[in-house]
Order: C-alpha cells, then structure tokens, then sequence
C-alpha cells in the first residue's frame, strides 16, 4: 500500500501540485471537529473550492454549535446558496447541531456508531469525520476511493459500502487515514472517471485497468 500511495504522489507532483481537499484544508486549519462534520455534510455533490467558501462564509456568522443550532434556516439557506441540494443541507445542519448541542453537551461524538445515528450522516460521513477530526483510523469511500480502488484491482466491488468492506480487511490500518486523502486527489488529478491519465501515472504497472486496457 505505501508503494501504491507514495506512486500516486509522485504522479501528481510531477504532473502538477494538487490542491488540498476541502476536508484537510479544515483539518489543516484546526477548525475543530464541529465544522469539519458540517464540511463532510455540505460537501456532498459538490466541488472542494465550493464547500471551503461556504464553510468559512457559515462559521464567520455562526461561531458554535448553539449559534448554528439557534439559526432559522433562510438565513443559512442564503449562505450556502453555492452548495449543491442547499434547502434540504440547510435544515439538516441545523438538526445536527441541535443533536449535538443538546445530546452530547456541544461535543461531536468521535465513535462510528454515534455519528451514524445523526441525521443525514452515513458511513461515509462518519469515517470523514472519524479521520480528518479526530485521527482516528477509517476508510472513508466516495466515488473516487471506489473507482480507483477497482481500477487498481485492490477490490472488486460494486458499492462503496462493499469497496469500504473489502479494503478494511485487506489494507493495515496504519494506511488507513492517507487513503481518502490521497484517493481524492488521484481522482480529481490524474486517475478521473472518463479518460484517466494513465501516460503520467507511476503506478500504472501495477494497475488491472491499465493491463486490460493495454492487453494485446
């Protein structure tokens, strides 16, 4: 696995630099792990640079979690217009932050069972939070840990549930934070859905999709 995440970053410096993910520029700036869960929330369906403005644009009015929780939510709607589905992460924002505001006294929960049980959080979400909040080993998988993840051959799945299943069993948890990190980049950079760039990549010799592409 170091080999195969080492090879990716390589790639992408060579190529050119990538831009940090919307979730570890808010764990880089040691936003907390409040704003980090409501990052993961709003950044579903939409672009990184998108769901960074909207954060900062969202935690400059409301500074805490019974702040967000005290908000109505036209005014929360019109500061993260730019968000994809807005109307319904509006409410839910808010819902959460009540949860954690009265349940668990401000504090986000730092257990995959707890978060879970927060509305609009699922496992995706809940290992986001687990890694980039609170350096906890998870594997979270969007579209680009599970495309890249059968384009390698390290799994042959068919959902993320089961893509997340297989690399929990088979990679050592010491990998586990770097993964969605590194994946993300790799599938926004170089490894994207429709023509990857596989003339850059150095790990390609190692990649089932390359091999079959290529196959004579």
């Amino acid at each position: 696995m170091q080999k195969i995440l080492r090879g990716m970053m390589d790639t992408m410096i060579s190529v050119k630099p990538p831009r940090m993910t919307a979730l570890r520029e808010l764990h880089e700036a040691e936003t907390g792990s409040f704003s980090i869960l409501i990052g993961t929330i709003l950044s579903a369906r939409t672009k990184d640079e998108t769901t960074t403005k909207a954060v900062k644009a969202l935690f400059s009015k409301y500074k805490n979690v019974k702040e967000l929780a005290n908000a109505k939510t036209k005014d929360v709607e019109k500061i993260i217009r730019s968000i994809g589905f807005y109307h319904v992460k509006s409410k839910r924002i808010i819902e959460v932050a009540k949860i954690i505001n009265s349940k668990y006294k401000g504090k986000v929960p730092d257990s995959l069972e707890k978060l879970i049980e927060l509305p609009g959080v699922g496992r995706k979400t809940a290992n986001c939070v687990l890694v980039y909040a609170f350096d906890k080993p998870a594997i979270p998988v969007d579209i680009h840990v599970h495309r890249i993840s059968n384009r390698l051959g390290l799994v042959d799945t068919k959902t993320p549930e089961e893509t997340e299943q297989e690399l929990m069993k088979k990679i050592p948890k010491k990998y586990w934070i770097e993964i969605n990190d590194t994946f993300v980049m790799y599938g926004q950079n170089i490894c994207k859905p429709i023509s990857p760039m596989c003339s850059v990549c150095k790990i390609k010799r190692d990649c089932k999709y390359y091999k079959t592409k290529n196959a004579s």
